[in-house]
Protein backbone atom coordinates (compact mmCIF):
# COMPACT_ATOMS: atom_id res chain seq x y z
CA UNK A 1 0.00 0.00 0.00
CA UNK A 2 1.65 3.12 -0.94
CA UNK A 3 2.61 5.68 1.63
CA UNK A 4 3.06 9.62 1.71
CA UNK A 5 5.03 12.44 3.03
CA UNK A 6 3.51 15.63 3.29
CA UNK A 7 5.69 19.01 4.14
CA UNK A 8 4.12 21.91 4.68
CA UNK A 9 6.59 24.85 4.96
CA UNK A 10 4.83 27.25 7.64
CA UNK A 11 7.17 30.43 7.47
CA UNK A 12 11.05 30.98 6.00
CA UNK A 13 13.51 31.81 9.01
CA UNK A 14 16.58 31.28 6.64
CA UNK A 15 16.86 31.43 2.94
CA UNK A 16 20.54 30.22 3.03
CA UNK A 17 19.77 27.35 5.32
CA UNK A 18 16.62 26.04 3.05
CA UNK A 19 18.98 26.01 -0.16
CA UNK A 20 21.49 24.05 1.76
CA UNK A 21 18.69 22.28 2.42
CA UNK A 22 17.28 21.54 -0.80
CA UNK A 23 20.39 20.32 -2.49
CA UNK A 24 21.08 17.94 0.26
CA UNK A 25 17.67 16.08 0.77
CA UNK A 26 17.37 16.29 -3.31
CA UNK A 27 21.15 14.33 -3.06
CA UNK A 28 19.42 12.35 0.24
CA UNK A 29 16.96 10.81 -2.21
CA UNK A 30 20.20 7.84 -3.52
CA UNK A 31 18.41 4.76 -4.50
CA UNK A 32 14.93 5.76 -2.26
CA UNK A 33 11.98 4.68 -3.93
CA UNK A 34 9.97 8.22 -3.89
CA UNK A 35 8.15 9.81 -6.09
CA UNK A 36 7.38 13.93 -5.97
CA UNK A 37 3.79 14.17 -6.44
CA UNK A 38 3.98 17.95 -5.57
CA UNK A 39 7.20 20.40 -4.92
CA UNK A 40 6.11 23.96 -4.45
CA UNK A 41 3.30 23.95 -6.94
CA UNK A 42 0.33 26.47 -7.16
CA UNK A 43 -1.92 25.74 -4.36
CA UNK A 44 -4.96 26.83 -2.10
CA UNK A 45 -5.55 26.96 1.24
CA UNK A 46 -9.37 25.97 1.89
CA UNK A 47 -9.27 25.49 5.70
CA UNK A 48 -6.80 26.37 8.39
CA UNK A 49 -3.66 28.90 8.93
CA UNK A 50 -1.75 29.70 5.56
CA UNK A 51 1.61 28.00 4.58
CA UNK A 52 4.24 29.29 2.16
CA UNK A 53 4.40 25.88 0.27
CA UNK A 54 3.90 21.96 0.22
CA UNK A 55 5.68 18.93 -0.82
CA UNK A 56 4.34 15.82 -1.38
CA UNK A 57 6.04 12.46 -1.95
CA UNK A 58 4.84 9.17 -2.49
CA UNK A 59 6.85 5.52 -1.58
CA UNK A 60 5.65 2.02 -1.99
CA UNK A 61 4.45 1.63 1.52
CA UNK A 62 5.10 3.00 5.06
CA UNK A 63 8.66 1.20 5.74
CA UNK A 64 10.10 2.82 2.69
CA UNK A 65 8.92 6.32 3.52
CA UNK A 66 10.20 6.12 7.21
CA UNK A 67 13.47 4.08 5.63
CA UNK A 68 14.15 7.25 3.70
CA UNK A 69 13.27 9.87 6.27
CA UNK A 70 15.26 8.06 9.12
CA UNK A 71 18.23 7.48 6.14
CA UNK A 72 21.80 9.11 7.52
CA UNK A 73 21.50 11.31 4.65
CA UNK A 74 18.04 13.13 4.74
CA UNK A 75 18.69 13.44 8.32
CA UNK A 76 21.67 15.48 7.46
CA UNK A 77 19.69 17.44 5.67
CA UNK A 78 16.99 17.91 7.60
CA UNK A 79 19.45 19.98 10.22
CA UNK A 80 18.81 22.30 7.56
CA UNK A 81 15.63 22.77 7.21
CA UNK A 82 14.97 23.24 10.96
CA UNK A 83 17.50 25.97 10.88
CA UNK A 84 15.98 27.39 7.53
CA UNK A 85 11.89 27.27 8.21
CA UNK A 86 9.28 25.77 9.82
CA UNK A 87 7.34 23.07 8.62
CA UNK A 88 5.17 20.26 9.34
CA UNK A 89 6.11 17.02 8.26
CA UNK A 90 2.73 14.10 8.08
CA UNK A 91 3.57 10.67 7.26
CA UNK A 92 0.38 8.80 5.94
CA UNK A 93 -0.51 5.57 5.03
CA UNK A 94 -2.83 5.03 1.39
CA UNK A 95 -5.66 3.77 0.30
CA UNK A 96 -4.30 1.77 -2.54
Amino acid sequence: MSAYIMFVRDATLDAEELATYSKMAADARGDHPLTALAHYGDFEVLEGQASEGVVLLKFPDMAAARAWYHSPAYQAAKVHRLKGAEYRVILVDGVE
